[in-house]
């Protein structure tokens, strides 16, 4: 990174316009504290006081190959300099899309044989619950308008997607939400008490087959699930979930909608999250990792079948300005090289496990009730008081702490504290992320209060 040429003058000049200007989402009224940040390399971050920081967050989940790759802005000039944009409505497409769709298909689970380009994950999910309605409409069916989702889901922020999703707060003062959605309980093995003592999976599949019964089968379109719930906390299901879902919903002609926003592209140690729990969706929703965010893409991933059913005599009868964005698409092929060509996969797996293992030491600490993850998906569960398992609520949150006190960007997610950390971090770099989260939470007291 280049030297710090900003005082403190310009930079307190530079706050005052944000706050004078920006609307920031989900930002608490009384936080007066900007951090803009200037320059990234690697998992590194600088602001413009020149302050620097571990990004232990990857942006929001999704900076795979790290910061600061000049060859993905080489890339990026180029297709620039030869055609920035043109649209995909119609006839029309680009080298780039069509280039990007045949790797996409290649790296895929078995099945998927169809892009649908976006511009991000709330516009992927909004496609893919509109796919759903409409695959059924096509065969016959228009009376199957229901979807399924889980409480605690995070599916985005549209009227769709914002409906599947199973947080109150994200539908306060944004209703009525879309009709015929219905929330089931989700597979947390922690919470044990919301499965009256029974089998996790057990309990859900048996939530699941009841919902169904209640709304009848021949009126359901689709379920839709985080295959790890993110925003939740990072939650892993059972390894039996989810392919005993699937047998459930295929058993009723029911579509399975996986939410990848988050977990493909090697963020599990895998292409994708389907693959790491030997499941075949129907349709997979992506984006962020595609192009660990150097430009604004996604991209939804279709079976044959689905395919078929939705652009048969005619292409799918909804687009978005920027489908099939060459620049973009250019940036995801040269972002999938380098995850390819740096092993960023394995080293997903390896570096994963290396801060599970070394997070897990954190489990001795009163107001950690579970760590948990895979891959470079990882989470500490605090709690009040680990018999009871009662949330911890914090104050000042941890990420707060953690980014004054140790220089790191942490999030906190209620009341777990998740990292999504770039696949090419390195050993080092995991030992100064676990040494630094150590140094913030010895400090933490049960009632939520710090030591000074």
């Amino acid at each position: 990174m280049t030297e710090p040429s900003s005082t403190l003058a310009d930079a307190e000049t530079l706050a005052r316009r944000d706050r004078d200007l920006l609307i920031h989402p989900y930002l608490s009224g009384s936080v007066k504290e900007r951090v803009i940040m200037r320059e990234g390399d690697g998992c590194r971050l600088r602001d413009v006081e020149g302050r620097e920081y571990l990004d232990a967050t990857g942006g929001l989940w999704l900076a795979q190959v790290g910061h600061g790759r000049q060859e993905i802005a080489d890339v990026a000039a180029a297709q620039m300099s030869q055609l920035e944009y043109f649209m995909s409505f119609w006839e029309f497409s680009n080298e780039r899309a069509i280039e990007l769709a045949e790797r996409l298909v290649s790296i895929a689970p078995d099945g998927i044989r169809r892009v649908f380009f976006t511009s991000g994950g709330s516009e992927g999910n909004e496609a893919a619950i509109k796919m759903a309605r409409y695959y059924h409409h096509r065969r016959g069916e228009s009376n199957r308008t229901w979807i399924l989702a889980r409480h605690q889901a995070y599916h985005g922020i549209g009227y769709g997607s914002g409906s599947a999703t199973g947080f109150p707060i994200y539908h306060e003062g944004f209703g009525p939400m879309l009709p015929d959605v219905r929330h089931v309980t989700p597979p947390w093995p922690y919470r044990s008490e919301l499965f009256d003592g029974q089998d996790p999976t057990e309990f859900c599949l048996r939530e699941l087959e009841q919902t169904i019964e209640e709304i009848g089968a021949h009126r359901i379109a689709a379920m839709i699930g985080e295959p790890i719930m993110g925003v939740a906390g990072m939650i892993v299901p059972p390894a039996d979930y989810w392919p005993r879902v699937r047998e459930l919903l295929s058993a009723h002609g029911i579509l399975l909608i996986f939410d990848e926003v988050v977990t493909a592209y090697g963020r599990t140690g895998n292409w994708f999250a389907s693959q790491y729990f030997g499941v075949q969706p129907d349709v997979i929703v992506t984006a962020k990792g595609i192009t660990s965010g150097y430009m604004p893409l996604g991209a939804v991933l279709v079976s044959e079948a689905v395919a078929e059913a939705l652009a048969r005599d005619h292409g799918f009868p909804m687009g978005y300005t920027y489908n099939g964005h060459p620049t973009a698409c250019a940036v995801a092929l040269a972002n999938l090289d380098i995850i390819e060509r740096e092993s960023l996969l394995e080293q997903a797996r390896s570096t994963g496990q290396y801060l599970l293992d070394r997070l897990r030491s954190l489990e001795s600490l009163p107001i950690v009730g579970e760590v948990r993850g895979v891959g470079m998906m990882l989470a500490l569960e605090l709690v009040s008081d680990r018999d009871s398992r009662e949330p911890l609520l914090v104050t000042p949150p941890v990420e707060d702490v953690a980014r004054h006190d140790a220089g790191l960007i942490v999030r906190n997610c209620g009341h777990n504290v998740v990292l999504s950390p770039p696949l090419s971090m390195t050993r080092s770099e995991a030992d100064e992320l676990v040494d630094g989260l150590t140094s913030v939470l010895e400090r933490l007291r049960p009632d939520g209060t710090w030591l000074d």
